[in-house]
């Protein structure tokens, strides 16, 4: 009788987007846990432990992204690094930019200034103070499906950018349902059927929501750096499939200017 051994594969590293010897960023899948919370029931792989594994070495968070959410993510690698960077958070010195795939046509550009609940899932909202949340927006580009999803013989999103100033929990998924527009795949805020359209004929298992770029000055070196990262493989191929690609990398002309819709009609809010 022979017994076979039973092996444990080895989980993927995390792609890493910038080094140096005080800090590091990583692409965050979406999905994963940034650590090991209350609500981790069952997972068995977080950012931390797997970073902290694949550099030997201890690391430190110094902002957070939210679990569904894929991306830039920055950490330190010592206490005074940490401090630095966390520091340039709070005072707000980071420029975030994120991409969101949304429903409708989403406004050219807007600003949400409105308070926010923290949501920690263990507090009544009651007993949350609201605090202040502005997020800007703006629409790169459009899409219309000939697909009747809704209620319409059609069906429309927009490519969202995103630049929050603030940094709450769900802050842009939130303030993008308020103005009517709920990111794709956000199964709290969004509605089902764009959302079963888009994992099951789309190939898009997860919320249409990625940081792509941080500018921050480094705080040790004074100089200026810019992180990017095209979002993970599901969220690109949509990008490419709906005609979006040049949005996969930024520039400053496409931050002056829109995309332009892939049909010629102008957005109304009829199908939104």
């Amino acid at each position: 009788m022979t017994a076979t051994l039973a092996t444990t594969a080895r989980p993927a590293p995390l792609a890493v987007i910038y080094r140096d010897a005080r800090l590091i960023a990583v692409a965050k899948p979406p999905g994963m846990l940034v650590h090991r919370t209350a609500l981790a029931r069952g997972e068995t792989r977080f950012v931390m432990q797997t970073l902290r594994d694949q550099l030997g070495q201890h690391v430190y968070p110094v902002h957070r992204l939210d679990r569904p959410t894929g991306g830039i993510l920055l950490f330190a690698l010592d206490s005074e690094a940490a401090a630095a960077l966390t520091r340039s958070f709070i005072e707000q010195q980071v420029t975030k930019r994120y991409l969101a795939v949304v429903r409708g046509w989403g406004p050219e550009a807007i600003s949400i200034d409105a308070p926010l609940r923290e949501e920690d899932g263990i507090r009544p909202k009651a007993e949350m103070p609201a605090q202040a949340a502005l997020t800007h927006f703006r629409r790169l580009a459009t899409a219309e499906l000939p697909v009747a999803i809704d209620r319409y013989p059609q069906s429309r999103y927009s490519l969202m950018e995103a630049r929050p100033e603030t940094g709450r929990r769900h802050q842009i998924r939130r303030h993008l349902a308020r103005c009517g527009h709920p990111i794709i795949n956000d199964a709290k805020h969004g509605k089902g059927t764009h959302n079963r359209y888009f994992r099951d004929h789309l190939d898009c298992p997860h919320l249409l929501l990625s940081s792509v770029q941080l500018t921050l000055t480094h705080p040790f070196e004074g100089r200026r750096l810019t992180l990017e990262a095209a979002p993970d493989d599901h969220f690109s191929a949509l990008l490419v499939r709906f005609g979006w690609q040049a949005h996969l990398t930024r520039n400053d002309a496409q931050w002056q200017t829109p995309g332009e819709s892939m049909t010629p009609a102008e957005p109304s809010d009829a199908l939104s």
